[in-house]
């Protein structure tokens, strides 16, 4: 090549392989319902490593245990110890979860609590195509991105005395989600600290109101 200067571009494909362990709960099969609303769940930093129990030790699956059957598949993954939640992955996963098992693509949800609150608003800013509603609880995101999210439905939960992760990170997000023009609400628990997942998913009203939702193919 000849001295000087240029302006040249370069672009190459890069495969890599990803993956996260998880736990599924999958409904008793039904003959009037063939397919089933799924539910993603992602749960908080204490609950990283290689050991799947830990992500049944918090939240969503203790309702899962009290009220099998459960009108939901339920989808738990785990991140590895000092990880994060990877949208890109978390991407992959749904791609894998609606071939592997009979879910109503209209009807695919997710929730998460704590470092899953971040994962959950982060997720349906990325890839907002997958979800009908969202439930983030004590969580906190990008409210640069969230607009994406604008059709999305979105119920946040936080306590107003959280020491973790302030209730602020909750309310900057609703308010630039409804600025785009989203559905979005927030319940606050009053003196309550980071635990505000215990009491929302207890609540029945949550799983009624994620089934009013679903979204065209």
């Amino acid at each position: 090549m000849l001295p000087g200067e240029y302006e040249r571009e370069f672009s190459s494909t890069i495969t890599k392989t990803v993956g996260y362990r998880y736990h599924a709960y999958i409904p008793p099969a039904h003959p009037d319902k063939i397919r089933y609303p799924l539910l993603l769940f992602l749960h908080g930093a204490g609950e990283r490593g290689r050991n799947l129990d830990l992500v049944k030790l918090h939240g969503l699956h203790n309702m899962v245990s009290v009220h099998d059957p459960f009108p939901f598949i339920v989808v738990s993954p785990q991140v590895p110890e000092q990880g994060w939640w990877d949208s890109e992955i978390l991407n992959a996963l749904l791609d894998y979860a609606v071939e592997k098992y009979p879910v109503d693509k209209t009807r695919i949800y997710v929730t998460g609590l704590s470092m899953g609150g971040y994962g959950t608003w982060d997720l349906i800013s990325r890839y907002p195509h997958w979800f009908a509603a969202a439930i983030p609880i004590c969580g906190g995101g990008n409210r640069l991105l969230v607009h994406n999210a604008k059709n999305v439905p979105v119920w946040a939960f936080h306590g107003d005395a959280d020491p973790v992760i302030p209730l602020d990170r909750s309310v900057e997000m609703i308010d630039a989600l409804k600025q785009a023009g989203g559905d979005a609400r927030l319940t606050v628990y009053p003196d309550t600290g980071h635990d505000a997942w215990t009491e929302t998913y207890r609540n029945p009203e949550i799983y009624s109101w994620l089934l009013n939702y679903s979204r065209k193919e």
